[in-house]
């Protein structure tokens, strides 16, 4: 694999937290911000960069407890995450890197919906959303409240724990085994990325075990549309035809009903990307960064 764009890091402290932020292409070209997703790395997006035919620079952030940025689960006090510090950290990345305009946001994933969100929450602040396989999440109901917070303290007394590998070489066998499509060359460059060597030798997923907590506070999907409809920035949104995520999301619920979400937005367009699963920007790079090109240009 060749890359065409090299990345250069970055560690900046923001609200208290040393962040690991990764850029690619020209200083003073027009900004791109790239909000990778859930258990991933901002180095995700490199092939997607490569792609790009368009002059920009892209601004990519590890989200605090991945990647190279630091875990606040390790200060005494902490011991979860919360959805609301994503945003919050947004905004301290936007604020840092391009105060007083508006900004152009791709997010996948959880990084989409941290997108979505502050979109609606800083509707001023956003010029454009690219939103690569960010669904939100599933509705939830109030009788669900009392049995979330009693599994989410169960989970604080016996905390969840990653996986550890013998090499790198593992960790990329295990990111093909997740998606077949990733080719060899590619597995290996986000191996590389996304893991490290731990003190005993075995090779360790950079994410914080604590993410795979439970979150108590439940998903209102009334809330989560009040917030999509202050919105004003067109918003792309980006489906991998091949992709599950959408049905596992929507978990029963008829996708042309679950669908009806969307509606929420006041500028709401869509696009679908062949030969893809949920990490679309791995599998049809060139076909991602034509759109975004195309819709942030």
């Amino acid at each position: 694999m060749t890359i065409r764009e090299t990345s250069r890091s970055e560690f900046i402290t923001l609200r208290g937290l040393a962040m690991h932020v990764r850029h690619w292409g020209r200083a003073g070209a027009p900004k791109l911000f790239a909000l990778h997703g859930w258990m991933d790395v901002a180095a995700s997006f490199q092939f997607m960069v490569d792609a790009l035919a368009g002059d920009w620079h892209v601004i990519a952030p590890d989200w605090r407890g991945f990647g190279q940025t630091a875990w606040p689960t390790r200060h005494p006090g902490t011991e979860s995450y919360w959805f609301p510090d994503y945003i919050a950290d947004l905004e301290a990345v936007l604020d840092h890197f391009q105060p007083g305009e508006p900004v152009n946001l791709v997010g996948h994933s959880m990084g989409a919906n941290v997108a979505c969100f502050y979109a609606g929450i800083r509707p001023a602040r956003v010029r454009r959303v690219v939103d690569l396989e960010g669904f939100g999440m599933t509705a939830t109901r109030a009788e669900q409240a009392p049995g979330r917070y009693a599994l989410w303290l169960d989970e604080l007394r016996a905390r969840p724990a990653l996986k550890t590998y013998d090499s790198v070489a593992a960790v990329a066998a295990r990111l093909q085994k997740t998606n077949p499509r990733l080719p060899d060359d590619r597995a290996a460059f986000l191996a590389a990325h996304w893991s490290a060597r731990n003190a005993g030798g075995r090779w360790e997923i950079l994410g914080d075990p604590a993410h795979k907590m439970v979150n108590p506070v439940l998903y209102r999907l009334d809330e989560v549309m009040a917030i999509w409809a202050q919105a004003t920035a067109p918003v792309l949104h980006v489906e991998a035809r091949d992709s599950q995520t959408l049905s596992h999301i929507a978990r029963g619920q008829p996708l042309d009903e679950f669908r009806q979400r969307f509606k929420a937005f006041r500028d709401f367009r869509e696009a679908v990307i062949d030969d893809a699963g949920h990490m679309l920007h791995h599998d049809q790079p060139r076909a991602v960064a034509a759109l975004v090109d195309d819709f942030c240009a």
